[in-house]
This record gives C-alpha cells, sequence and structure tokens, in this order.
C-alpha cells in the first residue's frame, strides 16, 4: 500500500521515520519529582546513572528499562547530603561523583564537599579526596588526553587535577574568572569551561610549559543563560542551559563559537551526556532523565 504512489510512499516513510523517533526517545521519572537529577552518566553496558540533589542517592536505570534503582546511598554522611556531578570512566571500571554536605548551623550557609570514587559495576567505595576550604562546591569533572581528572569548584573558582591513580587532586587553575566555574570538558584536547554565573565559556590554554594560562573568553554569536552540564562529542559542545530550559551545540571556530538550539522547553536541564546515537539530558526541575537523537 505505502509504494501505490509517489506521494503514499513519502507519508509512509515520515510515519515510519516518526514512529522510529518516538521510540528513541527516553522520558525517564528518578525516584520522583522531586529528586532532582543534577547530573548524569553512561555506563558501558548501557546503563544510565544519574545524581540526586535534593537526596543521598545516585540511582541507576539498566539499558532498556524505564525504572531508576538506588545504586549508592551516601545518608550516612550527614543530613543534606546530595550529589552534582558523576561520569563513568570505564577504562578503571569508576564512577567519579562529587559529593555536598552541609555545614550544620552555618550562616550563611556552607558546604564541604568531596571527591568520590565508587565500583563502576557494584557501587563498593574506592577514593575519598575532600576539596580543601570552608566552603567548597565540587561540581563537574573530564579526563583530560593524560588520563587525569579535571573537577571544576564552583564556588571558589579552581580547576583541581587529580593524577591517573592517584589518590589525591592537585590545584590546576584559579582565577577569578572562573568563580562561578561550572561545566567542564576536552574537545579536541583542549580544555573548555563555562561560568554559570556569568554565562561566559572559555577555553584554557597551555603553555610550553604544561602549564595553564589565563582563561581565553569564547564569544558566542547568541547568548546561553545559566550554562551548566556540557560534554563534547562528533566536533561539538553540548551544553545544558539551565536559565532557559535549553539544550544547545557549540561549534568552535577559534575564539568564536556559534550556538544551534537543539531542544529548548525544559524543567531546568542541568546536564547533557552523549552516548552513541543518543544524547541524554538531565531535566532536574522535572526529575526526569530524557534523550534525543544525537545530532550529527
Amino acid at each position: 500500500m505505502c509504494f501505490s504512489n509517489a506521494r503514499r510512499f513519502a507519508i509512509c516513510i515520515a510515519l515510519v521515520m516518526s514512529f522510529a523517533q518516538a521510540a528513541f526517545a527516553a522520558d525517564i521519572l528518578i525516584g520522583d519529582a522531586k529528586s532532582q537529577p543534577e547530573s548524569l552518566t553512561v555506563a558501558p553496558d548501557g546503563v544510565l546513572i544519574v545524581g540526586s540533589a535534593s537526596t543521598p542517592l545516585i540511582y541507576k536505570v539498566r539499558s532498556g528499562s524505564t525504572t531508576a534503582e538506588k545504586f549508592i546511598d551516601a545518608s550516612t554522611e550527614g543530613p543534606g547530603t546530595f550529589f552534582f556531578g558523576v561520569l563513568a570512566d570505564a577504562s578503571t571500571n569508576t564512577l567519579w561523583a562529587c559529593q555536598l554536605t552541609p555545614v550544620p548551623g552555618s550562616t550563611p550557609a556552607r558546604r564541604h564537599t568531596a571527591l568520590r570514587s565508587f565500583d563502576l559495576s557494584t557501587g563498593a567505595p574506592k577514593i575519598r579526596w575532600d576539596l580543601p576550604g570552608d566552603n567548597t562546591i565540587c561540581n563537574d569533572f573530564s579526563i583530560g588526553p593524560d588520563k587525569a581528572l579535571y573537577i571544576s569548584d564552583t564556588a571558589n573558582g579552581k580547576i583541581y587535577r587529580l593524577p591517573a591513580g592517584a589518590s589525591t587532586a592537585e590545584l590546576y587553575l584559579e582565577h577569578r574568572t572562573l568563580v562561578g566555574i561550572d561545566g567542564i570538558t576536552f574537545l579536541d584536547g583542549t580544555l573548555y569551561v563555562n561560568n554559570v554565573f556569568t554565562n561566559n565559556l572559555y577555553r584554557i590554554p597551555v603553555g610550553a610549559n604544561g602549564k595553564p594560562g589565563q582563561p581565553v573568553d569564547i564569544w558566542m554569536d547568541q547568548p546561553v543563560k545559566g550554562p551548566d552540564g556540557m560534554r563534547a562529542a562528533n566536533g561539538k559542545l553540548f551544553l545544558a542551559e539551565n536559565g532557559s530550559g535549553k539544550i544547545t551545540a557549540l561549534t568552535i571556530h577559534g575564539d568564536k563559537a556559534s550556538v544551534t538550539v537543539l531542544k529548548e522547553g525544559l524543567k531546568t536541564p542541568t546536564a547533557v551526556e552523549p552516548a552513541g546515537d543518543t544524547l541524554w539530558i538531565a531535566e532536574r526541575g522535572a526529575g526526569k532523565a530524557v534523550s534525543m537523537p544525537m545530532p550529527k
């Protein structure tokens, strides 16, 4: 029937494509609508791992499932403990996580935060490194070409570096423009970070001595609002804008970037994670992990 004439054939193809895209997209409630999924990552076996910014839990969703299961429980760490960034490192079978715990009775409110790692398969704890300072925000991280883990501290404008195999991180860069640093990722071997306070994107240059230099402001051809989680794939940066409800793709041209809106109308998206032909999104305001086909 679909092949009786060209018009019917075109309609048939369109219907097939729309059904495929509908089946492709996922809309998964993480615990409940108040779970506030801040970050997510995908393990090599397709398991989706999601941290909660309102509970001391990290969840996992098995491949093909729409049910979130408790994976990590840090309720013994103190009242109000929650998680920001999570990142699966398949090469070491490790799940990295930023754990935040409020300081009781502090005015103004302060938090002590720790970089945690867990066995990616079992959830068994590995290392813990407490960020130095009385008020810190371990937010997100990225694995560099040198296999080191680079960690953003939003409150203090710092980037830390944890060498491969080490259990203690070192200060990599501290700069006033990085107060508000949030998303951090490598694209083609170059480190990029964003600032959720000022809505800026920066490239971190590295000198001949291997030391980082002053952050370079990347001019974007349209404004972004509340840049949050950021990951790289297919030669682009993918960005969650928590202030505008958008997911955008950034194409870098030297010190400039062109911005393409991929999805909008989301409730406080805070993270993106490319995984094969899928782009996963943490929709914090809805308590969901949602997905869309990966742009080519």
